[in-house]
């Protein structure tokens, strides 16, 4: 539930369900205090519902820090309604009534604290018994991943039939582990008192409390009992752990009193310890409880005879008082059951607990029964029982007039059912049973009165380490926040640049595709061009070679008329036949000239277009080359600035990583330097405070010196003897009063109440008067000064050890926390250095992966290049064409090639001159093809910084467009990939 809902808020579902909403006062009657402390009073009470004598504790959340107080009672009562186990108390629901909480438990049990009321210390099969059911109590809680957080005698509670409890979770954490600052000191665990310094601590801190809980029992008072509480914080978390007696149980509280946690057992592992496990009566606890009984009856009735001796001494001074056979008789009746009033009430200091709730830890009495159900007396039915009375007497000077209407409400509550069930209410609510003194009940109020001041330094430090350990969750929490929004940015940041390279890279693969197919089709386009090139090149020649073969047959005729008409002698038959003979032959030497010519130009043209369409291919290799280089050089360049984003994104978050780290130390260092300097404050306060009620009481031993002791002690007498008068007179009064207003078959009981409440008064009295002589006659020391002087000495020696000892342990806190931020920095700078080398190996891996891609993609670009031009040269082979010939003959080269065959002596003129005129014209074309597409396409490739080449099978170097600028699988380019090199692309 948030802090910032109104405390008492019943909005929320969940906390209105924690809550009966009936007016508690309904339901519970007869309401006496039993404790108090400084999360306030424990009552005892009567359910008329059920008959049953229950304990509530009221909690007030108004005030200054009502919302904690507020959350510190709903975290209590979600606690108690978790407990379902024998050895934890009963929970039976919590009421609101303005501004307080009413937290009900059924009452069943003794609290353990005043079982330590004898003089000797407990046996050890007591002991064992104790701790055995206490220890499972235990269990069942770890079981849960719950803490107690606040074992000690005052919190476990024992029952008539012998049964142990486990009481006060007000300092309880519901989960673990936990890091609060809880506990009682005497009590507390090493780990607890160092919680916010060294982390975490588990359900073990219960088990180290149990430990000093044995010795408690063991030696009446736990370890370092009469040193300063905040001292014996200190000395706990530097000193060695306490040991004690005999082999079993020292070795039972040395296993539970382990200074390293790690190596303390389990509470389900203590179980099954010998101590434990050896044979033991069954009515231990029971006997102890009664024998507990009889030293506080024996106690009291002590007192009582003391003050009756006082009434008695005044009595022959006037006639015996009206019913003194009556008195008699209930004084017999009340001897006989063995019933004796007691007052109940509790002395606590406030725990240093960090909930508000759990500020019922006694901290400077041994006698505490701070929290709720430590702090409570429990009923006890059954003949052999202590009863209570919650009104106190502060003054010598007690009038019972208030206390006869709470006295004329439980009779009238006590006869207005019938008989037999009245009579058990009112035994229900009389036999409220107890086990502690008037006289302890009274030095409880007054001490707890004397006690503000170290209630308030407790509950100061307490808030002040709660605020500390807020601001520095706080302070992480912001600086958590801000890592994570960091590596959010710089995610982002990087997904946008990934998201940029890819959009870059399929832009650019695009293009590529684009280039390719334009490319192809210009390809096709010039070799089109350069076909009919070619082909209107020879038609011209062909065209020429037959104008120039008619002319020469024109010439031929003619020249043939000409030598017949000079031979007349030959017939002009035989003239006319050798003519077309002549004829015949020169047609057939031309038509054998125009085949000549036309099988020359088809072979020139096949071989022009498969050089053309070689060259074209190798040109389409330079440029699937030059593609293939520009995209693996924008790879490898996004890459580059990929990686360079990476490590700049690790230098920001190392830079982070540390400042924070340095916010974080300095922040604790602060507050611990706060700490110390409250601790110091607190403990000069102290030291003053001490000093000062040392001088006071001297002061008041040197005032109180009388004149004469005799005539003090009987002006105190007789002060007494008039209390004494007066209170008898009222008990008359109202023994009357109720006798005329009860049944008749009531009077007995009524005499026995009104004989307990006489019984307790006057054991108040009791008290009061021998404390009174006793202050007097300790005045009366022979040598005060030197006394004084004497005890002025011990304490200011005292107070020095005691702050020796604090500013040891401030120093070795120092030390440990200086040694703490040098091990954060090392770690951090352990994990800066794994993450690097973690980062430099994926980058590192990165880039193999880019370089064996890029080897891999040239290779297949080579492999396939390779097999399409063995596959073109194997189709020119199979076609007749020579690789020499494919490779790109130089234009001047033309002129050296076989002139065609001869002609006849008599016609060689003309055919000399059409070979002369044909070889000259087929110069004009010879490597026309490739010289204006070839070195456009190739250009890329020239500025380059280590251009790819290779070999062609029968390849070499040659004219426009030869093998300068295809690829070779050559070492260079495998030394080239293997140094992981790159071509730099701008």
């Amino acid at each position: 539930m948030p802090s910032s809902v109104r405390a008492g808020s019943l909005k929320d579902p969940e906390v209105a369900e924690l809550f009966c909403r009936e007016d508690p006062e309904k339901f519970f009657t007869d309401l006496r205090e039993i404790g108090h402390g400084s999360f306030g009073a424990v009552y005892f009470a009567h359910d008329i519902r059920t008959n049953e004598v229950v304990a509530i504790k009221k909690m007030s959340y108004s005030g200054k820090q009502s919302n904690e107080k507020w959350q510190d009672i709903i975290k209590e009562v979600k606690f108690l309604q978790k407990l379902r186990h024998p050895n934890t108390v009963e929970y039976r629901g919590c009421y609101l009534r303005e501004h307080t909480a009413w937290v009900c438990v059924c009452v069943c049990a003794q609290c353990l604290t005043y079982i330590l009321f004898h003089k000797k210390p407990l046996q050890e099969v007591e002991i064992a018994a104790i701790t055995h059911g206490a220890l499972q109590g235990l269990v069942y809680l770890h079981s849960h991943n719950m803490i107690h957080r606040d074992v000690k005698a005052g919190n476990i509670l024992l029952t008539e039939p012998g049964q142990v409890k486990l009481g006060d979770f007000g300092s309880a954490s519901i989960v673990a582990p936990a890091n609060s600052f809880v506990g009682t000191p005497y009590w507390m665990a090493p780990e607890v008192i160092l919680a916010m310094d060294e982390g975490q601590y588990d359900g073990k801190v219960d088990v180290w409390s149990l430990g000093i809980t044995c010795i408690e029992l063991a030696e009446r008072k736990p370890p370092l009992f009469n040193m300063n509480a905040m001292s014996a914080l200190y000395h706990i978390a530097q000193n060695e752990s306490p040991v004690l007696q005999s082999d079993y149980f020292r070795n039972f509280v040395d296993s539970c009193l382990q200074k390293i946690a790690q190596d303390r057992p389990t509470s389900d592992v203590l179980l099954k310890h010998h101590f434990l496990c050896r044979e033991r009566p069954m009515t231990v606890v029971m006997d102890l409880i009664a024998r507990t009984k009889d030293a506080v009856r024996e106690l009291d009735n002590l007192q009582y005879r003391k003050m009756k001796k006082i009434l008695f001494h005044e009595a022959h001074n006037g006639p015996a008082p009206e019913g003194g056979d009556e008195e008699e008789d209930v004084e017999q009746y009340m001897l006989r059951t063995g019933t004796v009033n007691s007052m109940e009430s509790s002395h606590s200091l406030p725990s240093m607990s960090i909930s508000a709730s759990s500020q019922s830890s006694s901290v400077n009495s041994l006698a505490d029964g701070s929290d709720d159900s430590g702090e409570m007396a429990m009923m006890q039915e059954g003949e052999h029982t202590v009863t209570s009375n919650s009104s106190v007497l502060h003054k010598p000077l007690v009038s019972l007039k208030p206390e006869v209407d709470s006295q004329r409400e439980a009779s009238s509550a006590g006869g207005g059912g019938g008989g037999g069930g009245g009579g058990r209410r009112r035994r229900g609510r009389d036999h409220f049973a107890t086990i502690r003194t008037a006289s302890l009940v009274t030095r409880q109020i007054q001490e707890h009165e004397q006690g503000s001041a170290l209630r308030e330094q407790m509950s100061g430090y307490k808030r002040m380490r709660r605020q500390h350990q807020k601001q520095l969750m706080a302070l992480e929490n912001k600086l958590k926040g801000e890592m994570d929004e960091h590596q959010l940015r710089l995610d982002k940041e990087l997904e946008n640049q990934r998201n940029s390279f890819s959009m870059e890279a399929e832009k650019l693969s695009k293009k590529h595709q684009a280039i390719l197919e334009k490319e192809t089709k210009a390809v096709l386009t010039e070799e089109k061009k350069f076909q009919q090139h070619i082909l209107g090149q020879q038609k011209k020649e062909l065209t020429t070679l037959l104008e120039s073969q008619k002319r020469q047959y024109r010439q031929r005729k003619e020249q043939l008329k000409e030598e017949l008409n000079e031979n007349q002698s030959t017939p002009k038959r035989e003239k006319q036949e050798w003519l077309v003979h002549q004829k015949e032959c020169l047609q057939q030497l031309q038509a054998e000239e125009e085949a000549n010519l036309l099988r020359r130009q088809r072979q020139y043209y096949e071989l022009q277009c498969r050089q053309y369409k070689r060259k074209m291919l190798l040109g389409r290799h330079n440029l699937e080359q030059d593609l293939l280089r520009e995209d693996l050089n924008k790879k490898q360049t996004l890459k580059d600035l990929e990686c360079a984003m990476l490590l700049r994104h690790h230098e920001s978050t190392q830079e982070l990583e540390f400042r924070q780290l340095g916010l974080v130390q300095r922040t604790r260092a602060e507050l611990i330097r706060t700490q110390h300097q409250t601790e110091l404050t607190n403990q000069m306060e102290y030291n003053k405070r001490r000093e000062q009620e040392l001088r006071q009481k001297h002061a008041m031993e040197v005032r109180q010196q009388p004149k004469s002791l005799k005539s003090k002690e009987l002006q105190i007498k007789r002060q007494f003897q008039d209390t004494c008068k007066i209170q008898t007179r009222q008990y008359k009064a109202l023994r009357n009063h109720l006798l005329e207003n009860t049944p008749k078959s009531d009077h007995k009981a009524v005499l026995k109440r009104l004989k307990d409440e006489q019984t307790r008064k006057l054991a108040i009295l009791a008290e009061q008067y021998d404390h009174s002589i006793n202050d007097m006659l300790s005045t009366q020391a022979l040598r005060l000064d030197e006394t004084q002087e004497a005890e002025y000495k011990v304490l200011r020696m005292q107070l020095q050890q005691e702050l020796e000892l604090l500013n040891a342990y401030q120093s070795k806190i120092k030390i440990h926390t200086d040694t703490q931020h040098e091990r954060e920095v090392k770690d951090l700078e352990q994990r800066v250095s794994i993450r690097r080398a973690l980062l430099e190996q994926r980058i590192e891996e990165e880039m193999l992966s880019l370089q064996n891609e890029r080897s891999e993609r040239i290779r297949t670009l080579l492999e396939r290049q390779a097999s399409e031009i063995e596959a073109f040269d194997s189709e020119s082979l199979r076609l007749g064409f020579s690789n020499m010939a494919l490779t790109g003959i130089p234009s001047e080269s033309l002129a050296m090639l076989p002139p065609p065959p001869p002609a006849p002596p008599t016609i060689s003129g003309p055919s000399s001159s059409s070979s002369s005129s044909s070889s000259s014209q087929g110069g004009i074309y010879g490597g026309s093809g490739l010289g204006v597409r070839g070195a456009p396409s190739l250009m890329a490739l020239k500025h380059s910084p280590q251009p790819l080449r290779r070999t062609a099978s029968g390849g070499g170097p040659g004219g426009a467009g030869g093998s300068d600028g295809v690829l070779s699988r050559s070492t260079s380019v495998t030394s080239h990939i293997s140094n992981g090199s790159h071509l730099s692309y701008s």
